[in-house]
């Protein structure tokens, strides 16, 4: 089975940064998209960034700009760098792993944002 282990989470202040790796072992399709997602209280989970093995991105709007997703084939890791952070950053973000047949997420590492 595919495990998903995230890194990087924790307080930050408004306009700092962080960076989030998140690293999958197990069986792991060489084929795959990895990515991250957020989820506020009392808000939908949403897509931040996604990458694909060759390097095809995809960003949310709010975060194209501020935000660079970024991977190593050889570590299967994926990693999320967040610049200038903003109060409505704050949120859980997860780590996802997506093959053609398997979706796998991370337990979710903590980010919060100081205003």
């Amino acid at each position: 089975q595919v495990q998903l282990v995230e890194s990087g989470g924790g307080l930050a202040q408004a306009g700092g940064s962080l960076r989030l790796s998140c690293q999958a072992s197990g069986s792991i399709f060489s084929a795959n998209v990895m990515g991250w997602y957020r989820q506020a209280p009392g808000k939908e989970r949403e897509l931040v960034a996604t990458i694909t093995t060759f390097g095809g991105t995809i960003y949310a709007t709010s975060a194209r700009g501020r935000f660079t997703i970024s991977r190593d084939n050889a570590k299967n890791t994926v990693y999320l760098q967040m610049n200038s952070l903003k109060p409505e950053d704050a949120a859980v973000y997860y780590c996802k792993l997506a093959t053609a047949h398997n979706d796998y997420w991370g337990q979710g590492t903590q980010v919060t944002v100081s205003s």
